[in-house]
């Protein structure tokens, strides 16, 4: 197997983005600092084939209707005279660009949905630059009431409860992706091993604080791929078919509206380290998390195994 082009790369946000979005000094968290909008960023550098581009939703703002939005794009960030003010649809509608909407349900692609009707889209079956597949439905970035949080539908929960820790790679067609860091985790506490599993079972909204969303595109022959969206380490299907692989592919993260800062969390490929081989090994045998408390070990190594 040939070694993966982007095993040693640290991934960082590009110092070109929209004028509400402030970076950290690592190049790794972007904020947006006022309204809904101009909070468009993208990826330092082009993506490989299967790399994902990996963040954690670290805060919201109450009050906005929209969440996340998330894709790729063939224009480098340093042709833009002034970034689009929306990835939707102002970046899209410049072409070349593919944008999904993270929604609080509704994210996962219906495949029947994937095939374009005549006369629409590309027409020759595939996608034209800047169509988007899925259910991830547009909302406003417009003032709400200030209420909580309702019931979350039926539909998101995934009735198939992963156990905790086992599953060590997530599998996109050819493409593998270590499952340790896809998956949104909560501060250690009281409750984590609760929050823990619902994470993981998505059954918490993908646009709850500290949940994982990621872009990657897989190759499809003929100089083609699709774009998939993750989300805490479950697959959405192919939310945009037949993009042209011939330019290089930039992430597109838009911290739009109610989210309003995230971080990049990075991936580790190849081979585990004995650290996170032994973290395995201790997470396999216990309960939940949180169960590390009850075992003699030493603190350093409890922190570690709890992700603090």
């Amino acid at each position: 197997m040939e070694p993966l082009p982007f095993l040693d790369q640290f991934q960082e946000f590009h110092h070109i983005h929209g004028t509400n979005v402030r970076l950290d000094p690592t190049g790794t968290q972007a904020t947006r600092v006022e309204s809904f909008a101009n909070g468009v960023c993208f990826s330092r550098e082009p993506l490989s084939p299967g790399e994902i581009f990996l963040v954690e939703i670290e805060e919201k703002e109450l009050g906005w209707c929209g969440h996340l939005r998330i894709g790729l794009t063939a224009r480098d960030p340093l042709t833009f005279e002034m970034v689009p003010e929306y990835s939707l649809p102002d970046l899209m509608d410049l072409g070349d660009s593919w944008v999904f909407a993270i929604t609080r349900n509704h994210n996962r692609v219906v495949e029947e949905e994937a095939v374009a009707p005549q006369g629409e889209g590309a027409g020759d079956g595939g996608l034209a630059g800047g169509h988007r597949l899925g259910d991830g439905r547009e909302e406003g970035g417009r003032r709400l009431p200030r209420l909580g949080g309702g019931d979350v539908e039926e539909e998101a929960i995934n009735p198939k409860p992963k156990t905790f820790f086992t599953d060590s790679h997530l599998h996109i067609e050819k493409v593998k992706i270590p499952m340790d860091k896809l998956v949104g985790r909560s501060r250690p506490g009281r409750f984590s091993h609760i929050l823990d599993d619902l994470y993981k079972t998505n059954a918490l909204p993908p646009t709850a604080r500290r949940s994982r969303i990621g872009v990657l595109y897989v190759p499809k022959g003929q100089g083609l791929a699709d774009m998939h969206v993750v989300i805490n380490g479950e697959d959405m299907g192919a939310s945009a078919k037949g993009i042209p692989m011939l330019q290089p592919l930039y992430a597109v993260v838009d911290v739009y509206s109610a989210t309003k800062q995230v971080r990049i969390v990075q991936v580790e490929y190849g081979f585990s380290s004995l650290q996170t081989l032994c973290r395995k090994c201790i997470q396999k045998n216990i309960v939940h998390r949180m169960a590390l408390d009850w075992l003699e070990l030493p603190e350093r190594l409890k922190h570690y195994c709890k992700y603090e």
